[in-house]
């Protein structure tokens, strides 16, 4: 019984410091391993083929009470860059598309959130491949806050997605038959520090 009443405690606990972090601007550190971009494009009108990227690093700063007080840095290494054909991924890590020697990481800044209502985020801000730095916006929808079942600290989910004019980039190989236009689709889970 004793037992029982401890672990009711300790779920109060821990839910009432969730609910304090979310209640105001907290740092979520992004979690490599469940965090992932999937990038999507045409070739040649016959297929739709996709890459993808692991090992993002950077933080989510939420604030449930103020969400235009919140924000999002992260950056994509290019080393974790696939589409699982290794002739495409050296062409793709190579001078003709990303320059991955030169410019080891994509990294995208927000400068703005907004909230759109029923969970909806438009989050604006700045994407950085290669050398250039343009302006875009992300459409995101929050999946879950709480508390981690595992990592027993608070940790929240997002879903967001945008399309990106490849050329706008310096990365416009073969277009328009592999297409300028490609999607890109990003989701993150992210942990408060432990020490919270």
């Amino acid at each position: 019984m004793k037992t029982c009443i401890n672990r009711l405690l300790l779920a109060a606990a821990l839910a009432g410091g969730a609910a304090q972090a979310f209640a105001a601007g907290v740092d979520y550190r992004i979690d490599p391993e469940h965090t992932e971009v999937v990038v999507t494009w045409s070739h040649l009108g016959f297929s739709t083929p996709s890459a993808h990227a692991g090992g993002i690093q950077g933080v989510v700063r939420y604030d449930a009470a103020n969400l235009s007080a919140s924000s999002v840095k992260l950056d994509v290494p290019l080393t974790n860059f696939t589409s699982h054909i290794p002739k495409l991924d050296e062409m793709l890590r190579g001078p003709e598309f990303f320059e991955a020697g030169k410019y080891p990481a994509i990294g995208f800044k927000s400068t703005s959130v907004e909230d759109k209502g029923n969970g909806l985020l438009l989050i604006h801000g700045k994407l950085r491949i290669k050398d250039r730095e343009k302006p875009v916006v992300l459409e995101a929808r929050q999946n879950k806050a709480g508390v981690h079942p595992r990592a027993q600290r608070p940790a929240i989910g997002f879903d967001a997605s945008m399309v990106v004019k490849r050329s706008d980039f310096g990365v416009d190989a073969y277009a328009p038959g592999v297409s300028d236009d490609v999607a890109l689709r990003i989701t993150v889970e992210a942990l408060a520090d432990a020490a919270r």
